[in-house]
């Protein structure tokens, strides 16, 4: 993925460390764990991105967070850009979007849900370039067995998220 040098950026201290969150003059287009695989070139090593704490989006997204974490919000309200994928990361994209708060899915049903029944492996490339890390919620997907699988942030992430979800004390994923 490639993104304009005109986007802000900000950071959001988490209870799983730092997120920089990025956005266009109308949306947010990225949210990414600090040191999560595929960060995009733009964040490796010095930052093309200007910091702007104030900006709107930015402000909006860091609330937003600050209420998930804290297990008062279940659902993100922010305008989301996509764009920056291609047709079937965005297809993929969308489809998480759609499973709800506390639930999991496996690939096999993203894959159903985008018509590409076949596309198991594509969309776990698709999941894992997810530029909206927890906010388009790829954490919510989960091996066919129902294991947990891969994510860019790493599995205790997932961990904690899942456990923050399902109403168990997220702090003793991270132990």
């Amino acid at each position: 993925m490639k993104f304009p040098t005109t986007l802000v950026q900000k950071h959001y201290h988490s209870p799983l460390g730092p997120i920089i969150l990025v956005a266009s003059e109308q949306a947010l287009v990225g949210a990414w764990f600090d040191d999560q695989d595929h960060l995009p070139a733009e964040l490796q090593g010095q930052s093309a991105w200007l910091n702007a704490p104030e900006h709107p989006v930015l402000r909006h997204a860091s609330r937003q967070l600050k209420e998930y974490f804290e297990g008062q919000r279940k659902a993100f309200e922010l305008p989301l850009d996509l764009g920056f994928g291609t047709a079937f990361q965005q297809s993929v994209w969308q489809a998480l979007l759609k499973i709800p708060f506390g639930h999991t899915c496996c690939y096999a049903d993203v894959a159903c849900a985008i018509a590409r029944p076949k596309a198991m492996r594509a969309v776990g490339a698709a999941v894992g370039r997810n530029p909206l890390s927890l906010i388009v919620p790829c954490h919510r997907v989960l091996g066919a067995d129902g294991s947990l699988t891969g994510y860019a942030g790493g599995l205790e992430r997932k961990t904690y998220l899942l456990q923050l979800e399902g109403g168990q004390n997220p702090q003793e994923a991270l132990l």
